[in-house]
C-alpha cells in the first residue's frame, strides 16, 4: 500500500513533537542510573511542559517584541527543520527544496533570536550567555558544514534525502571520510545541543551557564516552548546523525509498511544514541570556557580532514 509522502510528512513533525520529550528523558533516566540515582518517570519532561504552560507570563517592562516572539520563532524553526530530516522515509516533499545547508541556516536563525532576546532584556547573565554562544556558534556552524559536506561528497548531494539513500545502498562506515566526518559531527553535537563537555543543561551557576544563561527571564508559555525546542533540537541533531551515517532502517519509498516498520527501528536507534550520550557525559567533565574554543577547532580539524581523506584516498 502507497502512502502519499505529505502523510509521510506529518508523521515525521508528529513524532519530532511527541518522541523528542520521551528521548531526553530517556537521557536523564539512563544517566541517574549510571550516577546511582534515583531516576525521574520517562515522562517526566511531558509534565514539566504540561506545568509550565499552566503557568502565567512575567515580563519585564523592557521586554520588546523580540523577547516575546523568538519563543514561536525558535520552536517554529525546530518543527520546520523536523520535515527537512529523513526521520521515517527519503520520500519528503521539502527534500528537493531544501538541503543541509537550509537546515544549518534555519539552526542559525534559531541561535540568533535566542542571543538577542538574552541581549533584549539587559540583565548581566542574558549578554553574557549571549556572548559565549555566538562564540561558539562561530567555530560550531563551519565545522557542521565541513562534516555534513564530507558526506556530501560521497552521495554527490547535499541533499539529507539523497544523502540517506545513497549511504544506505551499501557505502560502508570504513571509508575514511565518513570516520572522520562523524567523529567531528559527535563533538559538534555535543556543542550544538549544549552537552557535557561543552555545556551542562541541570546548571545554573553563573560561571558556567551558556544557554540558560540566555532564557533565565523566560517563564510560563515562553518557557515551555524553549524547552520543548531544546528538547527538539537534541532530537534533530540525533536523526541528522542517524540520516547521515546510519541511515539503515529509513524507509527508501513510500510503501506503507515499509514506513511504518521504521519507526521501531528508529527507537532502537535512539535508545542507543542515549546511552552513547549518557557514557560521555558521565565519563567526561564540565571544560573550561576557553577550552572550547580548541575543543571545537579540533571537531573542524577532523571534518577538514574527511574531506582531504575523500579526493586522497577515495
Amino acid at each position: 500500500m502507497i502512502i502519499h509522502p505529505l502523510f509521510i510528512e506529518i508523521a515525521q513533525v508528529g513524532i519530532l513533537l511527541f518522541v523528542a520529550p520521551a528521548f531526553a528523558g530517556w537521557v536523564k533516566m539512563v544517566k541517574c542510573w549510571f550516577q546511582g540515582r534515583t531516576a525521574p518517570s520517562l515522562f517526566q519532561p511531558y509534565r514539566d511542559i504540561r506545568k509550565l504552560f499552566a503557568k502565567d507570563v512575567t515580563l519585564a517592562e523592557n521586554a520588546s517584541w523580540i523577547f516575546r516572539f523568538t519563543p514561536y520563532l525558535v520552536f517554529g524553526v525546530s518543527v520546520m527543520a523536523g520535515g527537512i530530516i529523513p526521520i521515517l522515509s527519503t520520500d519528503l516533499p521539502l527534500s528537493a527544496t531544501a538541503d543541509v545547508i537550509a537546515l544549518v541556516a534555519l539552526f542559525a536563525i534559531a541561535r540568533f533570536f535566542t542571543a538577542l532576546a538574552g541581549m533584549d532584556i539587559g540583565t548581566a547573565f542574558g549578554g553574557m550567555g549571549s556572548s559565549r554562544e555566538m562564540t561558539i556558534a562561530s567555530l560550531a556552524e563551519p565545522a557542521m558544514l565541513m562534516a555534513v559536506f564530507a558526506v556530501s561528497l560521497v552521495s554527490k548531494s547535499t541533499s539529507l534525502s539523497q544523502m540517506a539513500f545513497v549511504i544506505s545502498q551499501g557505502h560502508s562506515m570504513l571509508r575514511p571520510s565518513l570516520v572522520f566526518a562523524l567523529i567531528a559531527f559527535i563533538l559538534i553535537a555535543l556543542a550544538e545541543t549544549g552537552r557535557v563537555p561543552v555545556d551542562n543543561p541541570a546548571t545554573h551557576l553563573e560561571l558556567t551557564m551558556i544557554h540558560e544563561a540566555m532564557i533565565l527571564e523566560y517563564s510560563g508559555r515562553h518557557l515551555a516552548l524553549i524547552e520543548w525546542a531544546s528538547m527538539m533540537k537534541l532530537f534533530l541533531f540525533t536523526v541528522l546523525g542517524i540520516a547521515s551515517f546510519f541511515p539503515w532502517g529509513i524507509a527508501q519509498s513510500d510503501d506503507l509498511l515499509s514506513v511504518f516498520l521504521s519507526f521501531p527501528v528508529l527507537l532502537f536507534k535512539l535508545g542507543i544514541v542515549g546511552l552513547g550520550l549518557v557514557l560521555i557525559e558521565t565519563g567526561l567533565a564540565k571544560m573550561r570556557i576557553f577550552r572550547i574554543t580548541e575543543f571545537l577547532g579540533s571537531a573542524f580539524l577532523f571534518a577538514t580532514l574527511g574531506m582531504l581523506s575523500y579526493f586522497m584516498l577515495e
